[in-house]
């Protein structure tokens, strides 16, 4: 199994946890600290030996900080984790906040006085995180100081080692392109800004960059490593030694140096002494190696990291992959949701039994390498907390009059995978049909969407929300994430959000997944996969438009639709998607089974 169902939220040991950090903090003169979930890469998905949070907290969601002062604790977190945060934390000892409504700097404000300092890991904090908060607390008195030690390492008894798993060559069949053309790319684009190197930080740009992946972060094929490309000459490498072996030392070895991640420090101090132009991104960057270069004598430059647009527009060889991925991935949904739709009522399947089963599924096509993150199998009112994870304490069975959400993905060396049906299990109520309904409108609105070059994700985010805001419902999280081809589920810099500021380009991949969320009752939420297409004519207009292809290939649950919830474009959208899940699915479907996927495609309205 590539997911465990362990109860890995430990909150009775925080009380404990917490007054030892506080000790810790009072040995050093410091009136509080801050407790981000990060790494020095800035990932989503942490190893086990950087999951500080989860630690202290109890709380094991994939983003969020807390703060320890010597008399008070809070744990801020966003929309999506505010069910689980309030579940998981021990209340007596954090208060638990809603970003971005609360904010971490007001509550500081509001509870140091003038002259305290608040502690931070440089390790742990991008360098805009840093100067934004510094500002901030700044006007109120209070120092925000970096440490050259994290407490909570000093006090973390028996922490798990880091991941010291192999990596291993990204095929071209799949990448499209070698790693020296992506590498030139880079140093022409730092030569153009005029910069002598960049320290790239992120897992998967470096893991793109070199076409190489890992296995050091679950669920995301990358390595722990950093790496410096200079403008001119080659880049360097810094990962452990004992991760590269002879099937990829070879074919590195032509166009990189690679040294061990201790060395990266003096190497930056190199680059200070020679008074050189280092290209951080001052958003995904730990502001640690900042300091480090301007404390030599280097100038820090601020820039996007160079090769995340370059790995979010995908090149032919990756979009062929992402069809084929998904292709597959239809097959293994379509054989999960049929045996669901037999099962799923008699009262013996729980969360975890199910999740078991899709994963069987997908790893039966050959092609699995891992699932692109924890399942999210939700029956009932576990489907309203919106990245709930079973566990074998906590399972739910699922049962007749109910709804099940299920989110999940595959990780195949052609692509990434996520998709999230709701399905009923027995006869659903009006009312869940009526929310399925404007659900699957805000979907449909996104999938249909013609837009302009230079559109944001911020300006399609309110096609997705008016079904819903007319009903006086929404939504608290964006419609849409990128997603990397065998990479990261979760990619940058393209979003469908209100946050989403990246103009759209042919080639990214997007996820379209609004919801609604029911507290103590149900979750809802249709997720596809899309493809930016390239603009082109409308009959009849006069600007090119851009659109969507939809990528995943899954039925959306008939019993869940009312067609007079629907307008005719709708339902012409719905039953063409059917007819094409249908037309791809079926020939490659085992025969048992594709039965239901002609009934469960069948014509609507």
């Amino acid at each position: 199994m590539y997911q465990i169902f362990d109860d890995v939220s430990s909150p009775g040991a925080s009380g404990e946890r917490v007054k030892a950090l506080q000790r810790e903090l009072r040995s050093r003169k410091l009136k509080g600290f801050l407790v981000p979930h990060s790494d020095e890469h800035q990932d989503e998905f942490l190893s086990p030996s950087a999951e500080r949070l989860a630690w202290l907290t109890g709380f094991t969601g994939s983003a969020g900080v807390a703060i320890v002062l010597d008399k008070a604790a809070a744990l801020f977190v966003d929309g999506r984790y505010i069910l689980q945060a309030r579940a998981q934390a021990d209340a007596t000892l954090f208060e638990v906040l809603q970003t971005p409504e609360a904010k971490a700097s007001s509550w500081l404000t509001g509870k140091l006085n003038k002259g305290s300092a608040v502690g931070y890991d440089p390790a742990l904090h991008t360098i805009k995180e840093v100067e934004r908060l510094t500002e901030t607390l700044g006007k109120a008195g209070i120092k925000l100081e970096p440490v050259a030690a994290n407490p909570i390492d000093a006090i973390w008894q028996e922490r798990p080692k880091p991941s010291s798993a192999p990596i291993v060559p990204h095929g071209l069949e799949f990448a499209g392109r070698s790693a020296q053309d992506k590498i030139r790319d880079v140093q022409t684009l730092l030569r153009q800004e005029k910069a002598d190197a960049v320290l790239l930080t992120m897992l998967d740009s470096i893991a793109w960059l070199f076409n190489i992946r890992g296995g050091d972060i679950r669920h995301m094929p990358v390595a722990l490593a950093f790496a410096i490309v200079p403008a001119n000459g080659r880049p360097t490498l810094f990962i452990e030694a004992a991760k590269v072996g002879g099937n990829v030392r070879g074919d590195l070895g032509e166009f990189l140096d690679i040294a061990a991640p201790d060395a990266l420090m003096g190497k930056l101090k190199a680059l200070g002494q020679a008074k050189a132009r280092v290209r951080l991104d001052p958003e995904t960057a730990p502001i640690r190696f900042a300091q480090a270069l301007e404390a030599e004598g280097a100038k820090f430059v601020p820039g996007a990291d160079p090769c995340v647009l370059s790995k979010a527009i995908k090149n032919a060889a990756e979009i062929k992959g992402a069809r084929a991925a998904h292709l597959r991935d239809g097959v293994a949904m379509a054989r999960f949701l049929a045996w669901i739709d037999e099962v799923g009522d008699s009262g013996r399947i729980d969360e975890i039994a199910a999740a078991i089963r899709l994963e069987d599924c997908r790893r039966e096509s050959g092609q699995l390498k891992d699932i692109s993150f924890d399942t999210i199998s939700a029956a009932g009112p576990n489907g309203a907390i919106v990245h709930y994870r079973p566990t074998t304490k906590g399972k739910r069975t699922l049962k007749a009059g109910s709804l099940y959400l299920i989110d999940s993905g595959g990780q195949y060396p052609d692509g990434t995978t996520d998709v999230t049906r709701t399905v009923a299990i027995g006869a659903p109520t009006p009312e869940m049909r009526r929310h399925y309904g404007l659900v699957l409108k805000a979907h449909i609105a996104i999938a249909t969407a013609r837009f302009p070059k230079g559109t944001r994700g911020q300006d399609l985010d309110p096609f997705a929300r008016r079904p819903l805001w007319e009903a006086g419902l929404d939504f608290d999280h964006g419609t849409g994430h990128g997603v990397g081809s065998y990479l990261s589920v979760h990619e940058g810099p393209q979003r469908l959000s209100r946050l989403g500021t990246v103009e759209l380009e042919p080639g990214m991949i997007l996820s379209n997944e609004p919801g609604f969320y029911r507290e103590d009752h149900y979750g809802i939420r249709l997720e596809n996969l899309l493809l930016v297409t390239p603009p082109d004519k409308i009959a009849g207009g006069t600007r090119e438009m851009m659109g969507f292809e939809t990528l995943t290939l899954v039925p959306f649950d008939r019993r869940l639709i009312d067609a007079k919830q629907l307008v005719p474009f709708e339902i012409a959208w719905l039953n063409a998607y059917h007819a094409r899940v249908r037309r791809e699915v079926e020939p490659v479907l085992l025969s048992d089974d594709r039965a239901w996927l002609r009934h469960a495609t069948a014509h609507i309205g």
